[in-house]
């Protein structure tokens, strides 16, 4: 009897490790690997890497295609990395065309948000919607827009950088170069540092939260602190969930979703970040687009690189 499975690996490409999963047509992972991309100098040498990995986790079964997810600038019509974030020596790396020539099966390349967005939208929390926005905040804003059941990529594979849409030209400094960006208001990153700038003047319990578990103050323990109605951390959560729905209402004024998928560490938070996240949107948002979308939490964990990619060949 002939076997009719169609088996694709995803891979997720990081800056210090590499994930590969083989998946069958029903998007069970059925084997996996992980390596350090640590020793691992020159782009060539990370392409090799990623080759042994998707030979070594099909064991011998014949692929249908892979899909990777890497950090960065991607062209993912072309499947070139134009700059690899955290990957030195990255810059305009053409991996599509390299590891489709090394495995003879068809590769194709997104940026690692694109790739959450549409593993949300296939098999994660974004399921049965049509228009969908991915957002995730953790160390900055990452996102990924799905319209009418196609991933927006852009004229140049770009779209959806939400994060670096400015809202205040006056505000904070950005890593791009620019002022203000949503990201300087409302990452996990932006609501530590918002933290700390308190904590130099007023006490909180986010300080003790954070030593008695033998870490620096993260957005993780300025939530802690909240749930028991810290000062600071009432303060700092207030006003950070007013940027992050600020950010949201232009999206949905934007993209009309039926569905805002949030992912990341911050949002980790649960009934701490939510209700007043779904509240403080909806209050901001036009009357006409009230009531017409959900907020909900992401629905895959640490995996959802590796299904995102996989899901470029796997969509039912």
């Amino acid at each position: 009897m002939q076997n009719t499975d169609n088996y694709v690996v995803g891979i997720d490409l990081g800056g210090t490790k590499i994930a590969a999963a083989l998946f069958d047509s029903k998007g069970e992972i059925l084997n996996r690997e992980r390596m350090e991309t640590a020793n691992a100098r020159t782009a060539q040498e990370v392409v090799q890497r990623m080759v042994e990995m998707i030979r070594s986790v099909s064991q011998g079964r014949t692929l249908s295609g892979v899909g990777l997810a890497s950090p960065g600038a991607v062209n993912s019509r072309d499947g070139i990395v134009l700059h690899g974030t955290n990957l030195p020596e990255w810059d305009n790396v053409p991996l599509k065309k390299w590891m489709g020539e090394a495995l003879g099966v068809e590769v194709q390349v997104v940026n690692d948000a694109n790739a959450a967005a549409w593993g949300e939208y296939v098999r994660g929390a974004g399921k049965g919607s049509e228009n969908m926005v991915y957002v995730t905040f953790s160390t900055g804003i990452g996102a990924g827009i799905v319209l009418d059941g196609k991933m927006l990529l852009g004229t140049s594979s770009f779209a959806g950088e939400l994060g670096h849409n400015i809202i205040d030209p006056n505000g904070p400094e950005c890593s791009c170069g620019s002022s203000g960006c949503w990201e300087t208001f409302a990452s996990g990153t932006a609501i530590r540092d918002a933290a700390l700038q308190l904590m130099q003047t007023r006490s909180s319990l986010i300080t003790e939260l954070a030593a008695s578990q033998d870490e620096a103050a993260s957005a993780k323990h300025v939530f802690e602190a909240y749930k028991q109605q810290d000062p600071v951390a009432v303060e700092v959560v207030d006003r950070a969930i007013h940027y992050m729905a600020l950010g949201l209402a232009n999206a949905v004024h934007t993209f009309n979703p039926d569905r805002i998928v949030i992912g990341g560490g911050v949002s980790k938070a649960g009934d701490l970040l939510f209700p007043a996240l779904k509240a403080k949107t909806e209050q901001l948002v036009m009357k006409p687009y009230r009531g017409t979308y959900e907020i909900v939490p992401a629905g895959l964990r640490d995996d959802v690189g590796l299904i995102g990619a996989a899901a470029l060949f796997h969509t039912s």
